[in-house]
């Protein structure tokens, strides 16, 4: 399974494609799970390249863990969380707070 990410280009915060739009959180990237979601996941990609929306866009392994989306590689598993010197910023912070 493969998800859509990129850079937002006006403040640089790593985001996915979700619910057709770039989101701040990884949980619920639209997943593709043939070689046409693919295609469709660059063109959108592609697009909003184009148009100034984002950087850096890629397409990136994921599973579904405990039914959420996570990304497979150690970067983009860091990318979804947040900085890695502290568990009390980022989005690793937001989850933990949602959570209590």
């Amino acid at each position: 399974m493969k998800i859509l990410t990129a850079n937002r280009l006006s403040d640089g915060i790593a985001v996915w494609y979700a619910n057709g739009g770039w989101v701040e959180t990884v949980d619920h990237a639209e997943l593709a799970r043939d070689q046409a979601a693919e295609d469709l996941l660059e063109a959108i990609g592609a697009k909003a390249y184009a148009d100034n929306q984002v950087v850096d866009v890629n397409l990136i392994d994921a599973d579904i863990v405990d039914g959420v989306v996570e990304p497979v590689r150690l970067r983009e598993k860091i990318r979804a969380a947040g900085p890695t010197v502290r568990g009390d910023v980022g989005k690793q912070a937001e989850r933990t707070a949602q959570s209590d």
